[in-house]
C-alpha cells in the first residue's frame, strides 16, 4: 500500500540470532523471526500495541482503558492486508523439518515451489511494524517486511566468494522490493559490504548490512537498535548504495573496517564521513550520498576471481617470500605498504615486484594506517610506482581486495584497464586528490547568479511569450536600495537560501513544460556556490527535490506530463526511479496511465517497476481491465512495456 515499505530481510546467520548452546554461541534456524514477531516494536499488524498508542498522552490513555488484548498477541494480519510477500531464491526456502526430540511441536514452514533448476519461491508470512516517521522521510510508514533465512545459518567466518554472489543473485531475484537489509555476523562483514557495493552494478535501492556484538537473545543487547535502525533507514529513504549500520551510525559499506572486538561501536570509517547520524534526529548527508547517473538499469555481476591476496609489509621481509607469494595463480595483490605508501628500498624487493607487474599482476598499494592515504610524497613511495604498483589511495584492505576481485573477474578488461580502474572511483571506495578549494563568491556575483535565477523564474511562471528579462545589478542600485536588497543578497549564504527556496519550483516546472533549458539551467547550479553547500540546502540533491503538497519529484512530473526529454537529462543527474509520490505512486505509473511511451521506454530502460499502490492497490490492474474492456490497444501495448502482465 502506499503507506508501507517492503523490505527483505536476507539473514544469512551471525551473532544476532545466536542462542548459547554447550560449545558456545551458535545460530539456532526460525529463532529470530519467532522473536521479532513476538516484539510489537517489530511486529504489530493490528496497529494495537503499546507502540501504536504512545503519539500522546489521549491516545495512550485510551489505549490502555479500552480493554485491548495483551500486545504480544494478534500475530495475524487481518487488516485487510496479505500477510505473505512472494520471495524468491537461488536455493530452497525454509528450514529442514525441526519436528525432533529437541523440537517436539514443528513451527510451520513456508510451502516452496521449483521454478527451475536454480530458481525457487515461497509465499513468506510478513512482520508489519508500527507506523513512524523519520525526518526527512517519506511520511509516516509502516515497514512490511519478510525475512529470507538461510539454510544453514552461518558463522560469518565462514563466508566465502559464493555467498557474496548468492546474496547479490537473491537482491536481483527479489528487487520488486522497495529496499534490502542483510543480516550477518560482524568478523567479515565489511568484506560482504565491499563486495556487494561492486556486485550491484547501477544500484538503485536501498541495501544495508547489519548485525549486532550481543545477539537478540540476551537482556541487553545491541540487536534491537541495529535490526530497528536499518528497517527505519531502508524504509523511509531512498539511499541506493550498499551500506552498513551500526552503533546509530550508516557508513558507506566499502569504506569501513571493523576495529573492535569488544566495543558495541565496532566499525570505523577514517577516510570517509557517516552517510546517516542517528541520534534524536536521523540526519541524512545527502551532499555524501551516491547519485546513479545515466540511462543504464540495475544489474549483478555474478563473478568474482578467487586468484588475490593481501600482502603486508613488514621489516626484514625476504625477497623470496614476495616472490612465492606472487606466483601463479595469483593474479592481483593489495600491498598493504608503510605509512603514506613506502616500502624497503632493496633492489632485489623491487625487482621482484617489477618482475610481477611486467607478467600482468596487478598489485595494488594501500597504507597500512586505518586514517590516510597512499602518495608519492616520499622518494620509497615513487619507487613501487616506477615498478608498476597502483597507488590505492585510501581504500580499506576489505575494499581493495574486493574490488581487485570484481574486477579480474571481467574478461573483457585487460590488466592495464584493470590498474586504471583501481585508480578511479567508482562506487565511492576512495577519495579523489583535491585540485583546488573553492573560491567565495562576491557580492556582485551574488547579485547575477540571482539576476540569472529570476530571469528563469519569470520566464517559466509566465504564460506569455517572449517573457521580460529581469535585472538586478549592484552597480545600477542606489546605496539606499543597495541596503535595502541585503537581506537576501548580501552573504553567500543568503544566496543558497533564495536559490535553494527557488530552484525546486523551477525544475518541477521545467519537467512539466519539458524545458531542456531551463532544466539544465536548475541542475547545474547558476550559482558559484558549491554543490556541497547547495544541495545541503535542498535535501537530496535538486533532481530529488519533492513538491510538499503531492511528494512528487521532477522526475514524477516529467513522466505525467511526457517529456520525454527532461526526463533523459533527469535521469542522467540522479533522479531517484523508485521514488513513490504521497499517493503511493511511481513515475512509471503516471507515465503509462497518460499513455506516454517514450517515457515508459526509457524508465524501464534504466529499470523502473510498478510498485506501492500501482500495484498492490490494484491501480494498474483496474487500468489494465479498462483498457481491455474498451478496446484500448494502444494502452493495452504501453501497459505491457510497463512490466503489466495483460490477458487478452
Amino acid at each position: 500500500m502506499d503507506d508501507e515499505s517492503k523490505v527483505l530481510v536476507i539473514y544469512t546467520g551471525g551473532t544476532i540470532g545466536m542462542l548459547v548452546g554447550h560449545q558456545g554461541l551458535l545460530p539456532e534456524p526460525l529463532f529470530l523471526t519467532e522473536t521479532l514477531r513476538s516484539q510489537n516494536r517489530f511486529h504489530d499488524p493490528l496497529q494495537e500495541s503499546l507502540y501504536s498508542h504512545s503519539g500522546s498522552v489521549q491516545g495512550f490513555r485510551q489505549w490502555s482503558s479500552s480493554g485491548t488484548s495483551s500486545p504480544l498477541s494478534n500475530p495475524i494480519d487481518t487488516a485487510g492486508h496479505s500477510s505473505d510477500l512472494l520471495v524468491r531464491s537461488s536455493r530452497p526456502i525454509g528450514q529442514p523439518a525441526l519436528l525432533t526430540e529437541s523440537h517436539p511441536t514443528a513451527i510451520q514452514q513456508p510451502l516452496c515451489r521449483r521454478l527451475s533448476e536454480d530458481l525457487y519461491e515461497a509465499n513468506l508470512p510478513s512482520l508489519v511494524t508500527p507506523r513512524s516517521a523519520v525526518p526527512g522521510g517519506s511520511g509516516s510508514k509502516r515497514i512490511r517486511y519478510a525475512i529470507l533465512e538461510w539454510s544453514p545459518l552461518l558463522d560469518s567466518s565462514n563466508i566465502e566468494i559464493h555467498d557474496w554472489i548468492r546474496i547479490a543473485t537473491e537482491i536481483e531475484l527479489n528487487y520488486s522490493f522497495d529496499a534490502f537489509v542483510v543480516l550477518h555476523g560482524t568478523d567479515t562483514m565489511t568484506y560482504t559490504s565491499s563486495a556487494l557495493t561492486f556486485l550491484l552494478e547501477d544500484l538503485g535501492k536501498t541495501v544495508i548490512v547489519t548485525g549486532a556484538q550481543i545477539p537478540l537473545s540476551q537482556l541487553r543487547n545491541d540487536a534491537v537498535d541495529n535490526l530497528l535502525g536499518a528497517l527505519s533507514i531502508a524504509g523511509h529513504y531512498v539511499i541506493p548504495e550498499c551500506c552498513l549500520y551500526f552503533n546509530h551510525t550508516l557508513f558507506r559499506g566499502n569504506r569501513v573496517s571493523k576495529f573492535s572486538s569488544f566495543d558495541l561501536s565496532a566499525f570505523s570509517s577514517p577516510n570517509f564521513p557517516p552517510l546517516v547520524n542517528v541520534g534524536i534526529d536521523i540526519v541524512v548527508n545527502w551532499n555524501d550520498v551516491i547519485r546513479q547517473t545515466g540511462l543504464r538499469r540495475f544489474k549483478v555481476h555474478k563473478d568474482m576471481s578467487p586468484h588475490v591476496a593481501n600482502l603486508r609489509l613488514f621489516p626484514g621481509i625476504t625477497d623470496a617470500t614476495i616472490r612465492a607469494f606472487l606466483m601463479p595463480p595469483i593474479r592481483g595483490v593489495v600491498l598493504e605498504t608503510y605509512g603514506a605508501g613506502n616500502a624497503p628500498q632493496r633492489s632485489d624487493l623491487m625487482s621482484s615486484l617489477k618482475e610481477a607487474c611486467d607478467r600482468g599482476i596487478v598489485i595494488v598499494a594501500i597504507s597500512q594506517c586505518a586514517k590516510g592515504s597512499v602518495s608519492d610524497a616520499y622518494e620509497t613511495g615513487r619507487t613501487l610506482l616506477q615498478a608498476g604498483v597502483v597507488p590505492g589511495a585510501d581504500m580499506t584492505p576489505e575494499c581493495a581486495l574486493t574490488k581487485l576481485s570484481y574486477l579480474l573477474s571481467k574478461p573483457e578488461l585487460s590488466s592495464s584497464e584493470v590498474r586504471e580502474l583501481m585508480r578511479m572511483p567508482l562506487r565511492g571506495e576512495l577519495t579523489r586528490p583535491s585540485r583546488s578549494t573553492p573560491t567565495q563568491p562576491t557580492i556582485n556575483q551574488n547579485f547575477e547568479n540571482i539576476q540569472g535565477l529570476l530571469s528563469q523564474f519569470v520566464r517559466l511562471s509566465s504564460s506569455v511569450s517572449p517573457t521580460p528579462k529581469v535585472v538586478v545589478t549592484s552597480n545600477s542600485m542606489d546605496e539606499a536600495t543597495q541596503d535595502a536588497a541585503k537581506p537576501w543578497s548580501w552573504t553567500a549564504a543568503e544566496a543558497v537560501t533564495t536559490e535553494a527556496a527557488l530552484v525546486p519550483f523551477l525544475i518541477h516546472l521545467a519537467a512539466a513544460r519539458d524545458d531542456v533549458e531551463s532544466l539544465k539551467f536548475c541542475i547545474a547550479s547558476p550559482s558559484g556556490i558549491d554543490d556541497s553547500q547547495r544541495n545541503a540546502a535542498v535535501a537530496g540533491g535538486v533532481v530529488n527535490c519533492l513538491d510538499p503538497t503531492s511528494g512528487r519529484s521532477p522526475l514524477h512530473v516529467a513522466a505525467l506530463n511526457g517529456s520525454s526529454r527532461c526526463t533523459g537529462i533527469l535521469l542522467e543527474s540522479g533522479a531517484l526511479v523508485h521514488l513513490r509520490d504521497s499517493l503511493g505512486h511511481t513515475p512509471l505509473y503516471y507515465a503509462a496511465r497518460q499513455g506516454h511511451e517514450s517515457v515508459v521506454e526509457i524508465l524501464v530502460k534504466v529499470g523502473a517497476n510498478l510498485g506501492g499502490s500501482d500495484f498492490d492497490g490494484g491501480f494498474a490492474t483496474l487500468a489494465v481491465q479498462n483498457a481491455l474492456h474498451s478496446g484500448d490497444q494502444n494502452a493495452i501495448r504501453i501497459w505491457t512495456k510497463a512490466g503489466m502482465a495483460v490477458d487478452i
